[in-house]
């Protein structure tokens, strides 16, 4: 049933929204529950495990491991806003979220999405001067630098995303409230305002576009430099290390900003919110997935730690 709060002239305002989930398929239903029920477990352990093991071992207590810890913990965080809202779309027949708890949601997932696009764009500095520049590795990427960066992230993500939620606390919502996604995004949002959304669509596209494209653009020319490196690498089984390690930082990143673009960066004409909702997915579900599997399972330093650590308890 529809809920409605009166407003200051003689119509009727939206005072929560239903959320129409990934399908509505019935026979769906149960199959994605189970799957993302599994994936949110997974990535849940994984970066959790993942902090853990940095916190306990002060062999870890280095700038790539502290970046590493701020990515697992944004990675579980935007994911815990997320996937277990979407979880009841599966067994609920009318999943409502007020208009204060949407607004809630949609402020941190912006939060959270800026913040991953920074901390992965330093991440993909610090291998630069890693493997580019390791004479200047401790003076580049000092405990201050680090600190500066993460900090850095966090405040743009905070503008960005209090920016984002101010344009959508302006618009009203008169008489539909269903929306067609699985979490309070801001484009389906916009759908259902009665208010002119001029000002939101500019305000989306300036904002996507600065952190999307900046931090695309400084990640590739890290990777340019760093693929240019290896390549310079005279063993062939290094050589071969290497690339294998930056091929699958690569495809993480690329799923993480394409998915992204392809939602935000395209004409709101182009496109229907139905491919939106699958390309959602990746950044939200599949990419805080992946990370603590690309970043740890494939790095020395991690397997040893992991090892320190059950040995200890065994003891």
């Amino acid at each position: 049933m529809i809920s409605y709060r009166m407003g200051p002239t003689n119509g009727s305002f939206v005072t929560e929204f239903i959320l129409m989930g990934l399908t509505e398929e019935p026979n769906l239903q149960i199959p994605l529950f189970l799957l993302f029920l599994i994936m949110y477990i997974i990535t849940a352990l994984g970066n959790l495990g993942l902090m853990i093991l940095i916190a306990l071992n002060s062999y870890l207590h280095r700038p790539m491991y502290f970046l590493l810890f701020n990515l697992s913990f944004i990675d579980l965080c935007y994911s815990s806003v997320i996937t277990p809202k979407m979880l009841m779309n599966f067994v609920l027949s009318k999943n409502i979220v007020s208009y204060i708890g949407c607004m809630t949601q949609l402020y941190f997932i912006i939060f959270f999405i800026i913040s991953e696009c920074y901390v992965l764009t330093s991440m993909a500095f610090d291998r630069y001067v890693a493997i580019c520049s390791p004479l200047l590795y401790n003076i580049s990427m000092s405990p201050k630098v680090c600190s500066y960066l993460i900090l850095g992230s966090y405040l743009t993500a905070f503008s960005g995303s209090m920016v984002n939620l101010g344009c959508v606390l302006r618009l009203k919502f008169c008489d539909r409230n269903i929306i067609n996604h699985y979490f309070c995004d801001v484009l389906p949002l916009l759908q259902l305002s009665c208010s002119s959304t001029y000002v939101n669509e500019l305000e989306i596209f300036i904002i996507a576009g600065i952190n999307i494209i900046v931090p695309s653009f400084t990640i590739l020319i890290s990777y340019a430099f760093i693929l240019s490196s290896i390549f310079h690498i005279n063993s062939s089984e290094g050589r071969s290390k290497a690339f294998n390690t930056c091929s699958s930082h690569i495809i993480a990143l690329s799923l993480f900003f394409g998915s992204g673009a392809f939602m935000y960066l395209k004409p709101p004409s182009a496109g229907s919110l139905d491919e939106g909702k699958i390309s959602s997915v990746f950044y939200t579900i599949v990419v805080p997935m992946m990370n603590p599997l690309i970043y740890s399972l494939r790095n020395k330093d991690v397997k040893t730690a992991l090892r320190k650590t059950l040995h200890r308890r065994k003891i």
